[in-house]
């Protein structure tokens, strides 16, 4: 009898977690400091913003200038200060709810900030003169603007992208017109982490696949996924990956069939975007592979080549995988799932 979907799922999460080798980081020091801007920006004096952003100036003397005028967007002319006053006015008084919200579910922020921390000593650990961020600033952003950013010493998490799956404000028809379910289900707290680090990703291997055979853009997309395995290896593919358990364990059990599709479509090195995209991007699913497969399919193959790969060049650290061509790791790894 074939197992059900969920059996499988965590089969393959035990069989993982059970493989793999996870280095001891216990002893690495991270320093890494929380502060919470949106607390003291939604606490300012509406009836004196001038004084009011100059205190908080004081304790944020970068962040602020970011908040304004990248995140909230706001005009950095000398002659627009009015202006700026105005929408700061406009923004807390419609953002109250949302700021309540966020208040409610990250109370309590120690849980997060120990993922993080444990995530910054992998990377210290696999990347020793990679300098980590000493800051973590959460702060309540416009529902259009970022959600995860990094800066010169911070991560910046806008609290308004992880409030809960569920939350009325993605839910609502402007919600979903911003964010369809498919990204709305994680806008989730437990995403915090796996952004912070995706940051991290980024910031080491900028990704400069777009215009490559779709092969080549499968497999930078996988080493980054392989990368991120190791940086945070005690959490769940699901998170990772941004698939479903549902979509992860059928991906996993039909591995053989995604491959053959592209093989047999000859798909593997085309360079369109019109069809790359339909395997490269977010989606609700693959619309060739099915309504049940995941969306962005070409990370999980380029995952699997890569792991693949690895397998063969078991001596090879992740510095010297992320430097590896991409052609390279396809015409040695032989890949050929059943």
């Amino acid at each position: 009898m074939k197992r059900s979907i969920v059996t499988a799922f965590l089969f393959l999460v035990l069989t993982a977690c059970s493989n793999k080798k996870i280095p001891d980081v216990s002893n690495i020091k991270v320093d890494l400091t929380v502060q919470r801007f949106e607390k003291d920006f939604f606490a300012m004096d509406t009836s004196n913003i001038d004084q009011s952003l100059q205190l908080l100036h004081q304790k944020y003397p970068v962040f602020l200038q970011d908040y304004v005028f990248n995140i909230l967007g706001l005009p950095s002319q000398p002659d627009s200060s009015v202006v700026v006053v105005q929408n700061i006015k406009a923004f807390i008084s419609s953002y109250v709810p949302v700021n309540d919200s966020a208040n409610n579910v990250f109370k309590d922020f120690t849980s997060i900030e120990k993922d993080v921390k444990r995530g910054l000593q992998f990377v210290k650990y696999y990347f020793p003169t990679y300098k980590t961020p000493s800051k973590l600033i959460t702060f309540i952003g416009p529902l259009n603007s970022y959600g995860n950013i990094l800066t010169t010493d911070a991560f910046g998490v806008g609290l308004q992208l992880y409030i809960d799956k569920n939350y009325s404000l993605y839910t609502s028809e402007a919600g979903q017109q911003l964010y369809p379910a498919y990204i709305s289900r994680r806008f989730e707290p437990a995403y915090i982490p796996v952004n912070c680090i995706k940051n991290i990703v980024d910031d080491l291997y900028p990704d400069n696949s777009a215009g490559r055979p779709l092969i080549e853009q499968m497999i930078e997309a996988g080493k980054r996924l392989y990368l991120l395995d190791h940086l945070l290896p005690e959490t769940e593919d699901t998170l990772k990956t941004g698939y479903t358990a549902a979509q992860l364990a059928g991906a996993m059990e039909n591995e053989g069939f995604i491959w053959g599709f592209f093989a047999k479509n000859d798909l593997l090195f085309v360079t369109d975007p019109a069809i790359t995209k339909d395997y490269m991007n977010e989606a609700p699913n693959t619309a060739a592979l099915g309504a049940a497969s995941p969306g962005y399919i070409g990370q999980f193959v380029g995952w699997q080549i890569v792991k693949k790969w690895m397998d063969k060049n078991k001596n090879i650290g992740l510095p010297k995988l992320m430097e590896t061509n991409a052609k390279t790791i396809f015409d040695q790894a032989k890949y050929k799932p059943k």
